[in-house]
């Protein structure tokens, strides 16, 4: 298969009109795609890169590491493959990213599976991503590393890092490894392939 872009920074050239930006970052040919609220919460606000130089991005790349999508279980500058890390917000106070940049880099990167962190990453795939919206309730804390169908996509939703109690990040880690041992890349449906 033809690689999207080697580019890990930025892969598909975003400009976002106030700076400073924290813009994806990772493997642009990924199947995972983690989903984060913005730099503020979740870390990246001085090394532009989602999930640093945080507890959040501690937290969660000590699971990455774990299940084999980076080469260390902590970087400022990780080496992801198969993964790729975004934001909703990509510049401080400009709700308008949401719609604008997150979708651009969702359809762009086509990823199988969705990783929203927190309540407002969930709230948002549930709505743009799923048949779910209404049915589901956007609880990170309750749905920790479950499975939810979407369209055409897998989401599995994540507790905010810094709220992780024993057996968060275990129960992440197993989930995500019986993903990779699974046959999710059959079908682009992988969705179908739940329940």
């Amino acid at each position: 298969m033809e690689r999207v872009t080697d580019r890990v920074s930025n892969p598909f050239g975003m400009r976002a009109p106030g700076e400073p930006a924290v813009y994806g970052y990772g493997d642009a040919n990924a199947d995972f795609h983690v989903i984060g609220a913005d730099a503020e919460t979740h870390g990246g606000t001085e090394t532009g890169v989602p999930f640093t130089d945080s507890l959040a991005g501690e937290r969660l790349q000590s699971v990455l590491h774990a299940v084999g999508f980076a080469a260390e279980p902590y970087s400022d500058a990780p080496e992801l493959t198969n993964c790729y890390l975004s934001y909703l917000r990509i510049s401080p106070g400009d709700p308008g990213d949401l719609e604008r940049y997150i979708d651009a880099e969702l359809r762009a990167l086509n990823a199988h599976i969705l990783l929203p962190i927190g309540d407002e990453a969930l709230e948002y795939v549930l709505a743009e991503f799923t048949t779910q919206a209404r049915s589901v309730p956007a609880d990170s804390t309750r749905l920790h590393a479950s499975e939810i169908r979407g369209r055409g996509f897998l989401v599995i939703p994540v507790r905010e890092p810094t709220e992780w109690v024993s057996g968060d990040e275990a129960a992440l880690t197993d989930r995500l490894e019986a993903i990779l041992d699974s046959d999710y890349r059959q079908t682009k449906g992988v969705a179908t392939r739940i329940g």
